[in-house]
């Protein structure tokens, strides 16, 4: 935790997605209240907290926070309202999937994380915290809500599992992914356009026992390879045409030195192949199966997510939030969901 902002920012969800707003709730606002979401009241301590919270972590980073009345400001305060208008969708909707954070969960997640990043050094958190503007109380309900989050996310995207059909097919039509070109490990020097006289000036060198590392790191324009003794693994078609050709000619060989090669676009090179040729490769499916149906699942947890997310944001968006005076999101995001009954306040 090199810095709680970075571990729990104000106004990013675990989901990625946008918070759903809008609509003329049935519920009743109070005085103290930014918006009611359902069941749930949305108060205006709350939204102070975030905005209190928002305005140390920029301080903390050397920003300057935006005035209010400032285009800034207002994008701001649509992003908190946003962000706890989704909290409390997300509250209520974990009832129905039978999902809580216990304070023991948090407990657990928070020790861990001490752990990780301050090796358990309780003086160090709290200097953390102190810079952040968070409370520990603060920084534990936030830890609530992104476990809460997450086991969301576990639930509603349970069911991602690749078939074998599903499989075959990404294998067939995504083929290039899984084949490898030839490759050779050489060394090499990078002497540059119009340098001929030098080039072979270093083969010389060499040819009489010169150290390839040290004349590398002297003369190589290569700041990939030069520093590395010229190592450099070449990878059939992905090097200028010249330098594939000599490397890959089945006529040279390994540990023998390449007479200098001129090429149109970087000038001469001095190359030694140091291992032999690696013949071109193709994985079959059974040995991409692993990756492939990783990707898969990653794929369709996602579009769970979506959907799930989007089912959310109908029933929500559908007459259950009312904003106060002054705290309705703009843009607000309802105004996209075409849903009966919808208004705005």
């Amino acid at each position: 935790m090199k810095n709680l902002t970075l571990l729990v920012p104000v106004v990013l969800l675990a989901f990625a997605l946008a918070a759903c707003g809008g609509g003329g709730g049935s519920s009743k606002l109070g005085g103290g209240d930014v918006a009611v979401v359902g069941s749930d009241h949305v108060t205006l301590s709350q939204y102070n907290d975030l905005l209190a919270e928002e305005k140390a972590s920029m301080k903390a980073q050397g920003q300057a926070f935006p005035a209010a009345g400032s285009t800034q400001f207002a994008s701001l305060k649509t992003n908190i309202v946003n962000l706890l208008v989704q909290q409390a969708e997300f509250q209520q909707e974990a009832q129905k999937l039978g999902i809580s954070v216990t304070p023991a969960d948090v407990d657990s997640k928070l020790t861990a994380l001490k752990k990780q990043y301050y090796k358990g050094d309780e003086k160090k958190y709290e200097a953390d915290l102190k810079k952040t503007g968070l409370t520990d109380a603060q920084f534990r309900q936030q830890l609530q809500e992104k476990l809460l989050e997450n086991k969301i996310y576990t639930k509603v995207t349970a069911g991602a599992t690749p078939t074998k059909a599903a499989i075959a097919a990404y294998y067939a039509a995504n083929l290039t992914q899984f084949q490898q070109a030839a490759t050779r490990p050489v060394q090499e020097i990078l002497v540059g356009k119009n340098k001929e006289a030098l080039a072979n000036q270093i083969y010389n060198q060499l040819k009489s026992g010169g150290d390839f590392a040290a004349l590398a790191k002297k003369y190589s324009k290569d700041p990939g390879s030069k520093d590395q003794g010229g190592d450099f693994t070449a990878t059939k078609g992905s090097d200028v045409p010249e330098f594939d050709a000599a490397v890959f000619d089945p006529k040279s060989k390994t540990n023998e030195l390449l007479k200098p090669v001129n090429t149109a676009q970087y000038g001469w090179f001095v190359i030694k192949p140091i291992g032999d040729i690696r013949p071109a490769s193709t994985k079959t499916e059974q040995q991409a199966e692993s990756q492939i149906k990783s990707q898969l699942v990653q794929q369709q947890q996602q579009q769970l997510a979506n959907d799930w997310m989007n089912n959310v944001t109908k029933s929500f968006c559908s007459g259950k939030i009312e904003y106060q005076s002054g705290y309705t999101p703009s843009p607000d995001p309802c105004t996209a969901i075409n849903t009966p009954n919808q208004t705005t306040t």
